[in-house]
């Protein structure tokens, strides 16, 4: 039996991330074990970026929650990741844990390839912002297999079944999770499948998820994009992901090979500006 995990980036019981999540898990045939997440449940501090995950065995140095996210993820056969919309991105809840992502390279042979689905709910048609992409980088980074990705429209909690559909759309989910990688349609990055993309100026684009550029021409009524692989990749390939820890760990021996010329040019702001901090608690009259 599989173990599917759902991630669950609302903090709202009952809402419409989570029943979206299990109603995806109904439709699923592959006999299975639904585990649930709650992101805001976990204690996930900023990272340090002091990179002392890269050179220990015990991995990140910060004493929090965060270990239990990812034994839950590489415990996993598959994943559903389903995120709300505030204002115009995905809940903060998913930055903070790849902020720590770094940890997770020394796991890369265990996370590459996890068939994955990433559920976006937003209250207002049209206004999900980047919600999508936020997720699609989340799972990337993550180094899984991105089978569906997919909006539903929702802002009270259960609204996003008043609408029969969004059911439809919760099925057309599971059949993916363990389904065949279908080939996109429509306009996407040849070399991740993204499709969000910057203006560069005249017919040059950048595809937002993985971050190559290249250009954009129209043949008929149909955009072509020609995407190029660049020099440093971070997941196209799982040679790219060990290649990019390398180059991390890699860092340390920069670090030494620069530090006076490092040192010298950070000193030189030693000075300027002043500093807010956080009030000293006081106690409340009374207390």
């Amino acid at each position: 039996m599989k173990t599917i995990l759902g991630i669950i980036g609302s903090p709202r019981k009952l809402g419409n991330c989570e029943i979206m999540v299990k109603e995806i898990s109904r439709n699923i045939a592959e006999p299975h074990e639904l585990r649930l997440l709650r992101l805001s449940d976990f204690d996930i501090q900023p990272c340090k970026a002091c990179y002392a995950c890269l050179f220990q065995e015990e991995g990140c140095v910060i004493q929090d929650d965060f270990q239990a996210v990812v034994d839950a993820i590489l415990g996993a056969d598959a994943l559903i990741v389903s995120v709300p919309t505030y204002f115009l991105g995905p809940n903060a809840g998913l930055k903070r844990v790849l902020d720590r992502g770094i940890a997770l390279y020394r796991h890369s042979e265990r996370l590459w390839g996890k068939p994955a689905v990433g559920i976006g709910i937003a209250g207002i048609p049209g206004r999900e912002g980047y919600t999508l992409l936020g997720i699609e980088s989340f799972l990337k980074l993550m180094l899984a297999d991105i089978r569906a990705c997919r909006l539903f429209y929702g802002a009270l909690p259960g609204e996003v079944f008043m609408d029969a559909a969004n059911r439809a759309g919760a099925k057309a989910a599971a059949d993916a999770l363990f389904a065949e990688t279908v080939a996109k349609t429509g306009p996407h990055c040849p070399l991740c499948g993204g499709d969000t993309f910057r203006l560069l100026g005249e017919n040059r684009v950048r595809c937002m998820l993985c971050s190559n550029a290249g250009t954009i021409r129209v043949s008929g009524e149909t955009p072509v994009l020609d995407i190029q692989r660049g020099d440093h990749e971070l997941f196209l390939t799982r040679e790219d992901a060990i290649a990019h820890r390398e180059w991390l760990v890699d860092m340390k021996s920069r670090f030494k090979t620069h530090k006076e010329e490092l040192k010298t040019i950070s000193l030189d702001y030693r000075h300027g500006g002043t500093w807010i901090h956080p009030a000293a608690l006081t106690p409340k009259s009374g207390q």
